[in-house]
């Protein structure tokens, strides 16, 4: 598969909110129980790890920041490029033209099963025109920048000095010292009738009630922080890591002693869709949920949740945000 290359460096070129002592958190790192045994199968086994201290994204990557990356390098994402014929052996000519994935509200469904009926391959959509090309993102600077591809994601962060996260520590900082709870935030989805995060109220996906007061994705910062300080890891929108997706994770260790330490997920060749034997497409793993996750369809608002997402993908409720593995100064 022919993805975006670039000859991107990282410099000196981000802004002071780019760096670690402005827009990052420092997480000391320790050990915790990823996964868990009583939701969607994926998400277990319940197993120990261990992970070092890192320095992650008080939020997403917004839109503004997007636009300062793309101003300085001239990048092109890969919903911005026509695919490659060759890359789709067997496509129609006329599907083969630069778009994304975007998720408009079906008028009836009548399978929860079949994703189709809501999800829409449209021409123009890209990271400016999130819902297609005569949509912008002119009052949404501080919305985090979606559809992007992996490849994307990977590109803005070698440009910033950074690298994307890995599962186990994308999980760790996500679960904000709450090792063992539900949600980011607790035991309770909603504690005392208050919204935590911009998840899909009501019937999926008809009917959105927007408890929470948003329809699509929400500025970065309009839900309070985790315990660590960071916003926006459960909900708004799912959030690339580095690690190639696995259906399961590996069983715990017996012993303390045993315990992985700062794992980094499955092996690529293993991560292909097993249903489409002939899409040879690897997968990598998202987290976090998104503004579309329903208590009805995806309660993937949590920080065990877990997703499979081919690299070559990008829609309108993916983004992602940044790591940086250097500890602070003495």
């Amino acid at each position: 598969m022919t993805l975006p290359q670039s000859n991107i460096e990282p410099g000196d070129r981000q802004t002071e909110k780019d760096s670690p002592s402005g827009n990052m958190v420092w997480i000391a790192g320790g050990v915790f129980r990823m996964g868990s045994d009583h939701h969607y199968p994926e998400e277990a086994p319940s197993h120990r790890v261990s992970v070092d201290g890192f320095w992650l994204d008080r939020t997403p990557v917004t839109n503004r920041q997007f636009k300062q990356f793309v101003k300085a390098t001239g990048y092109q994402t890969f919903a911005e490029i026509a695919p490659c014929p060759e890359d789709y052996p067997g496509a129609l000519p006329d599907m083969l033209y630069a778009g994304s994935l975007v998720f408009v509200r079906p008028q009836s469904t009548f399978d929860l099963r079949d994703w189709s009926q809501w999800w829409t391959f449209m021409k123009g959509a890209d990271w400016r025109h999130p819902y297609g090309p005569k949509s912008n993102i002119n009052t949404s600077d501080d919305h985090p920048v979606v559809h992007v591809a992996y490849a994307d994601a990977e590109a803005y962060a070698k440009w910033a000095g950074k690298d994307l996260p890995t599962e186990a520590e994308w999980e760790f900082a996500a679960r904000g010292g709450l090792d063992g709870a539900e949600f980011a935030w607790g035991h309770e989805l909603a504690p005392g009738g208050a919204h935590m995060a911009n998840t899909w109220q009501g019937d999926f996906p008809l009917h959105n009630l927007r408890l929470d007061g948003y329809e699509r994705t929400s500025p970065v910062k309009a839900f309070a922080p985790n315990g660590y300080g960071l916003h926006d890891m459960i909900g708004n929108v799912w959030e690339w890591t580095s690690d190639w997706y696995a259906p399961k994770h590996e069983a715990d260790a017996p012993k303390a002693c045993c315990i992985p330490e700062n794992p980094r997920g499955g092996r690529e060749e293993a991560s292909y869709d097993p249903c489409l034997p002939n899409i040879r497409i690897p997968r990598k793993v998202l987290k976090g949920g998104s503004h579309l996750c329903a208590p009805n369809y995806c309660r993937r608002y949590r920080p065990a949740a877990r997703h499979a997402e081919p690299i070559d993908t990008s829609t309108s409720h993916v983004g992602f945000r940044c790591v940086k593995r250097t500890k602070p100064a003495e």
